[in-house]
């Protein structure tokens, strides 16, 4: 049986179709979900678009949108003091019931309680950073790693949007082997840089030998520094991370006794958010020493 082989300009096409959904649908969270008018933007027939989209995304374009919707109104519920049945407007939820059960059923609390008793709730501020907390960190070595990428600009839990386009890319060109790797690299510190005009990389490892396909635009190679790092563990949502690296960057980096490199911090991501609990995630973040 031959290879499956796809005609490089088609494969660019549905690339370029299926970004403009994506883009679309991060841009627009707060509106119905219109499935005919996701067609016409992809270009593609409403009988057919959908399933295009389900096999390249791994997910229907409805659960994209509720796991959207509902990790932007995790970061609301951690990260300001909207009212509720505000975030559940703002989410496209028709009443403040439905909200708090899809909620409740993806988070494991409603969300008077995981504003009040999430993860994000177990960190102290940056004023208030305390020895008393812990998270398990290693010092390990790496050798160099070659990652496809695409660059993102602006607030970095915009990623997702380019992570989302990334898959596309990876999964039409099929770049995916099982030992494929996820890794999100930050460039600049959230904390001090604007942030429109952050910096970071949505990337996944690879694949040997590089297929001819792999380089077009808008994947681009990048070399991850191999070397020293130390390795911090982390279990839960994305949203909640901030918090985690104050911890690593201003409690264990001084205590350690160790010295960090001139190198951006990266992420590895162990697990999918599309099939995993936000509780559940695994995420290892990498802080580069000398």
């Amino acid at each position: 049986m031959s290879a499956l082989s796809t005609s490089p300009a088609l494969q660019v096409s549905y690339e370029r179709r299926l970004s403009r959904v994506t883009n679309y649908l991060h841009a627009h969270l707060d509106e119905d979900l219109d499935l005919n008018k996701l067609a016409e933007i992809a270009c593609m027939s409403p009988y057919h678009w959908h399933r295009i989209y389900r096999a390249i995304h791994g997910e229907s374009v409805v659960a994209t949108v509720k796991r959207l919707r509902l990790q932007r109104a995790a970061t609301l519920l951690a990260r300001s003091d909207m009212a509720i049945d505000q975030i559940a407007e703002f989410s496209g939820y028709p009443n403040l019931q439905s909200f708090t059960r899809i909620f409740a059923s993806v988070y494991g609390q409603p969300p008077a309680r995981y504003r009040k008793e999430g993860s994000h709730q177990q960190f102290p501020l940056p004023d208030e950073l305390s020895g008393d907390l812990h998270f398990p960190v290693s010092i390990t070595s790496i050798a160099p790693v070659q990652l496809l990428s695409i660059e993102n600009t602006g607030s970095y839990m915009s990623i997702s949007k380019t992570f989302d386009i990334l898959t596309g890319c990876a999964a039409s060109r099929q770049l995916f082997r099982e030992d494929t790797r996820w890794i999100g690299i930050y460039y600049d510190d959230a904390m001090t840089v604007e942030e429109d005009k952050l910096r970071s990389k949505a990337c996944i490892s690879a694949p040997h030998p590089l297929p001819e396909q792999a380089l077009q635009a808008p994947l681009t190679m990048t070399e991850l520094r191999g070397g020293k790092y130390a390795v911090l563990t982390y279990k839960g949502p994305y949203s909640d991370m901030q918090p985690v690296y104050r911890w690593f960057f201003g409690v264990w980096l001084p205590a350690s006794g160790e010295e960090i490199d001139d190198a951006p911090p990266f992420e590895e991501y162990l697990n999918n958010p599309r099939d995993t609990a936000p509780a559940d995630l695994l995420s290892n973040i990498y802080m580069p020493l000398r």
